[in-house]
């Protein structure tokens, strides 16, 4: 059979990686008669984050490359977590990396299906309803070295177990009373296969179904026969399920008919582990209702919607999983590559643009008093086909606080009132002839003589300065406020440090807000889609946060990687 494929020059030209070479393989071979079908299947308790993207580029990726289909379906089998916002947030996320939702699906589409299976297995004696708590029930499953007990009521009649489970749905009986449990292997040296959970009573409504069901199945129980529901042929999990596969087959194979030829198989492959942050959905859900944080998309957050918010770009994201790959071993990666793939991708999008985050007035003395030119700027060197905006500049302008230094030393190649000289970007080169200070000895402004002989890209002279330095027109200037983010955590690996409460592992820097920063004009018009360069300082985007009357902009990354660094020393 010819394999389906739409790969493109590039895509040819990487190597598969191994579930790719699965899927090949059985194409090549017929199975399933050579279809191709994945899907997705988030459950619905919270917000994607960077590690779902991982599942999410592979799930709709093979089903791309392949020709075939990717379905995405809510596993919304437990009521008390789930919640309408977090199905919008995903579907939303999916749609934000750029790919295409074949079907929508739900576990509880498959609700009754599951539930007669159930009964069915009940019937032919391979589950049984159990009395045992779930604390005696982890008791007598045993140990990996000792095999487990078999729970007084494993023998109950068929008959009797499906009365009661049929009471368990009905509501009458109490929550934590009673479970159904496949009747498996006691003495399975795979833990998961001895007399698993299938079904347990939840009494809370279900944001699809409402109360019209009791009882709801584990994942394990729901999983491998929704994905034989949908048509699924290849389900990719993490490595955590790699244990759970037997069982996953179990199930499915009591499920098919005889004869049946089309069967879906797992294939798992390691989780994304970040530096710096963690990618527990529990432990992002306490941050945020522990206000640690500003919600699910504050840009600290390692999901997409905080990604996204900080200027993450659905390309910088996708080049960063496909740098990473998949193989079927865990590891953590260092939070470096996913800042190199977003300065690569915004290097050749954004738009370049002056701001001054911390501002000291200068002025030029021998600039002619009331004169004012205008400055064309490239929107993006990088790119050819650029626009160009343009940046008034007069006698008065602001720089960055930085850029003076009373005592400077000898390499120090910006302004001090010694006379030194540096070129202001664009425009003219100046000399430090001074500075003034308030009553608190802080350097409110500083003095400079321009050369009128240096405008930059027109000068004849063959004058050159060491230094260049950014500014933004004085009056013209907008005021804006700017967020600058570093990690959340400040241990590499907080989810390995035990007995610490999140309190100590919290990075208190995490957060920097200028209030008053300045930018150039230009950005009057900045839109949400927009990743901006603020020259010499980093890649920014505009927070939704900002108004009419002030402009607000989070730092997406630095231009280099200065906070490992400083974590190193």
């Amino acid at each position: 059979m010819e394999e389906r494929t739409n790969q493109d020059p590039k895509e040819e030209e990487r190597s598969l990686n191994f579930i790719e070479q699965v899927v090949t393989k059985d194409i090549q071979e017929g199975v399933n008669l050579g279809r191709v079908q994945t899907r997705f299947p988030p459950e619905p308790n919270g917000y994607l984050h960077i590690g779902h993207a991982k599942a999410v580029c592979i799930d709709f990726g093979v089903a791309q490359k392949f020709g075939g289909v990717c379905n995405l379906r809510f596993d919304d089998t437990n009521p008390t977590k789930e919640d309408v916002e977090y199905v919008d947030a995903i579907l939303e996320d999916i749609q934000w990396l750029g790919f295409k939702v074949a079907n929508i699906y739900y576990a509880s589409d498959y609700f009754q299906k599951l539930y007669d299976f159930a009964e069915r297995l009940i019937l032919e004696g391979h589950a049984y309803v159990d009395e045992l708590s779930a604390t005696e029930i982890a008791e007598q499953k045993g140990t990996l070295t000792m095999p487990g007990k078999n729970s007084p009521y494993r023998d109950r009649p068929r008959e009797e177990s499906l009365e009661l489970f049929r009471k368990m749905n009905a509501g009458e009986i109490e929550e934590g009373k009673m479970t159904l449990r496949a009747k498996i292997d006691m003495a399975s040296s795979n833990m998961h296969m001895r007399d698993p959970i299938i079904y347990r009573i939840i009494k809370y409504p279900h944001h699809r179904t409402g109360s019209k069901w009791h009882v709801y199945p584990m994942y394990d129980f729901a999983h491998g026969q929704s994905d034989y529901f949908e048509g699924v042929t290849h389900s990719i999990c993490t490595l955590e399920f790699v244990p759970h596969r037997p069982l996953y087959d179990y199930f499915v194979d009591l499920l098919m008919p005889e004869g049946t030829t089309y069967r879906p198989r797992q294939y798992e492959f390691n989780r994304l582990n970040l530096t710096y942050t963690v990618m527990s959905k529990r432990k992002l859900l306490y941050l945020v209702k522990n206000n640690y944080v500003k919600g699910w998309d504050d840009p600290r957050m390692p999901t997409l919607c905080g990604l996204r918010r900080r200027g993450y770009t659905p390309e910088s994201i996708k080049n960063f999983i496909d740098s990473i790959g998949y193989t079927k071993y865990d590891g953590v990666i260092d939070m470096a590559l996913l800042e190199h793939a977003v300065r690569e991708d915004l290097n050749k999008k954004a738009t370049r643009v002056s701001a001054v985050l911390h501002p000291v007035k200068l002025t030029i003395t021998n600039y002619p008093d009331g004169e004012k030119e205008l400055f064309e700027a490239i929107d993006n060197p990088e790119d050819p086909q650029s626009p160009t905006h343009t940046i008034p500049f007069s006698k008065h302008l602001w720089i960055e606080q930085a850029d003076f230094m009373e005592d400077a030393p000898k390499k120090y190649f910006r302004l001090s009132p010694d006379g030194r000289e540096v070129r202001l970007k664009s425009a003219y080169i100046i000399r430090c002839m001074g500075c003034k200070k308030d009553e608190s000895g802080r350097v409110v402004e500083v003095f400079a003589e321009y050369d009128p002989e240096t405008l930059s890209g027109r000068s004849e002279s063959n004058r050159k300065v060491k230094g260049t330095i950014h500014w933004v027109p004085f009056e013209e200037a907008l005021d804006v406020e700017v967020r600058l983010y570093d990690t959340l955590f400040k241990d590499e690996i907080p989810q390995e440090i035990e007995g610490e409460s999140f309190e100590n592992l919290l990075n208190p820097s995490s957060e920097e807000i200028i209030s008053h920063a300045k930018v150039e004009p230009f950005l009057a018009s900045a839109t949400l889609s927009t990743p901006y360069q603020f020259v010499r300082t980093g890649y920014f985007a505009l927070d939704p946060d900002s108004s009419e009357d002030k402009l607000v902009f989070n730092r997406t990354v630095s231009l280099r990687d200065s906070w490992k660094k400083v974590a190193e020393k």
